[in-house]
């Protein structure tokens, strides 16, 4: 596969066509001699594949399956396409956007994490940014993805760990890190 459309710490995600469905879809591929340096980042490839298998929503991506290549050494599982690419890339390309196509992609995240949210047991993204909201823009669609870092709350669990940037943390958050 020669169209790599991204690249992340130990994932790179390709264009590639299923044949038995007749569509474009996004190959995403793991070396597993790079996940099992940390137990943590199998974890989380597990945790996001389990939950891809599980959800069905309209505002969150779609996977179609998922297998372990051993003479390649590779975790492999397949997400539908977003050819647009993120909300980020998005946005670069197309920096004038009218309000209404802005709330239109707001209201699908919203139902995304309503669903995420209401999830029996609850997901919490845990990573929600505009690179990991994925665009179809020739429909007007946004799609949530990137669950490596959800979290399932079990039965009187919380979530409190805290991941992503801390730059971005809102300040609620930073001032319960202060306080602990």
């Amino acid at each position: 596969f020669r169209d790599v459309l991204g690249k992340g710490a130990t994932k790179v995600v390709y264009k590639a066509f299923d044949e038995i469905l007749g569509i474009e879809v996004a190959w995403n591929q793991i070396k597993l001699d790079e996940v099992f340096h940390s137990p943590d980042q199998l974890q989380r490839l597990y945790s996001e594949v389990h939950l891809l298998k599980n959800l069905d929503h309209d505002s969150i991506i779609t996977f179609h399956g998922t297998w372990i290549d051993a003479d390649c050494r590779t975790f492999n599982f397949i997400t539908e396409l977003f050819t647009s690419g993120t909300l980020r890339e998005y946005r670069k390309k197309y920096p004038r956007v009218d309000v209404r196509a802005i709330k239109n992609w707001a209201r699908q995240i919203l139902s995304g994490l309503e669903y995420l949210h209401s999830h029996d047991p609850p997901v919490i993204h845990r990573d929600l940014k505009c690179d990991n909201i994925f665009v179809n823009g020739n429909m007007g669609k946004v799609k949530i993805g990137d669950l490596g870092l959800a979290a399932i709350l079990r039965s009187s669990q919380h979530a409190h760990s805290v991941i992503g940037n801390f730059f971005l943390l809102s300040p609620v958050w930073i001032n319960e890190l202060i306080d602990k």
